[in-house]
């Protein structure tokens, strides 16, 4: 009877041990631990292609609004193409590994270095070494250091690159249940005196991972645009070529 008290108490003890062990590694406390555990969750399933088509709305200031149909396909990580309107147009563009190319009417119209950090954290984290994640968001400008935790859309958050209240500086917001952005606050391209706030929401599960089928855009408090994703494909058999800005009207995915 002694024996089999000991024997109790002490896998109790190892449980409990343990339990406590498990709770403090699962712990999150700066930007570096949050990239890791991304990377970590997902790494061995998350998907490497994926393609759908959405409808991207431009909302103007009037209160009218106009949209289109875009093709999307990425290649994980760092390549994002995308085809605006009719792909026998010839009009869209291709992000590959920080440049980035558009097309108007099928031939170049502009080339330019590009580092697309909502693909990267949206998608490319969970593919990509944690080390080459963070030293890359340290390339465009957020302060690593900053880290608190928030509530966004009913659901606790992680923020990195800002103190608490601040809704400025340069941040992103990571869902804690699923370790997922959810937010994304920046200086706009166009002018960076003006804040944007790009929202992802309707996850969706998706081939080992997940995907948001809705994204909006604000500027300065203002909704200017937003997308809709349908038919979208997790692991699609996809062409390399297609992302090769060379081969931009002789390489397609569209249904």
């Amino acid at each position: 009877m002694k024996s089999m008290r000991a024997s109790l108490t002490l896998a109790l003890v190892f449980l409990l041990t343990s339990v406590g062990i498990g709770a403090k590694a699962e712990g999150i406390h700066s930007a570096d631990g949050l990239v890791r555990a991304m990377h970590d969750r997902y790494q061995n399933s998350w998907y490497h292609t994926i393609s759908f088509w959405q409808k991207s709305t431009t909302y103007k200031s009037d209160g009218t609004s106009q949209s289109e149909t875009w093709y999307e396909a990425g290649l994980l990580p760092g390549k994002l193409r995308i085809d605006i309107g009719p792909p026998s147009a010839g009009n869209g563009m291709v992000f590959n590994h920080d440049t980035l190319t558009s097309f108007k009417d099928g031939k170049v119209a502009a080339t330019r270095p590009y580092v697309h950090v909502l693909m990267m954290m949206a998608f490319d984290v969970y593919v990509q070494g944690p080390d080459t994640t963070m030293e890359r968001l340290k390339e465009q400008g957020f302060d690593l250091s900053k880290f608190h935790e928030d509530t966004w859309d009913g659901e606790p958050v992680y923020v990195v690159g800002a103190q608490a209240g601040d809704l400025k500086s340069k941040q992103f917001w990571i869902e804690k249940k699923r370790l997922l952005l959810s937010r994304m606050i920046e200086a706009s391209d166009q002018d960076k005196t003006k804040i944007r706030d790009i929202r992802l929401s309707d996850f969706r599960e998706l081939s080992g991972g997940w995907v948001a089928a809705k994204l909006e855009l604000y500027t300065n408090g203002e909704k200017v645009f937003g997308e809709d994703y349908a038919d979208i494909e997790g692991n699609p058999k996809l062409d390399p070529a297609m992302f090769d800005p060379t081969q931009y009207n002789t390489t397609h995915w569209e249904k």
